[in-house]
């Protein structure tokens, strides 16, 4: 069952947490292509949306996205490489959208940043 709800601070507080603890987090993946979608709030943006555990990814394998599957991405990997490529490519992130496809959206930095931070 997922945990996230529809407190999307919450869900990214929730996303922070277990990505740092498990050092791994989730995208979907059909073949080469990933999942990347239009911005909600932005225009003329698109948002790869992530998921802090693979259950949460899979329960989005619905509708459009039934032939993508969960794909593990390794946190140092996705630090050290996919910020600069998403950012190069002015793709913004979307950790733990819950079921409605509702979350925060984010510059790469942003999150990588919220990533690494040590708690004061």
């Amino acid at each position: 069952m997922s945990k996230l709800t529809d407190n999307l601070d919450a869900n990214f507080q929730l996303f922070i947490e277990e990505v740092r603890e498990s050092g791994q987090l989730w995208g979907l993946r059909y073949g080469e292509d990933w999942v990347v979608c239009r911005s909600a709030e932005f225009e003329d943006a698109d948002v790869m949306p992530l998921w802090s555990s693979e259950g949460d990814a899979r329960l989005h394998c619905v509708d459009e996205w039934a032939d993508y599957e969960p794909e593990l991405i390794d946190l140092e990997e996705f630090l050290d490489i996919w910020i600069g490529d998403l950012d190069e490519d002015d793709v913004l992130v979307g950790p733990n959208w819950n079921g409605d496809l509702e979350g925060q959206e984010l510059e790469p930095i942003e999150l990588a940043k919220a990533l690494v931070e040590l708690d004061a």
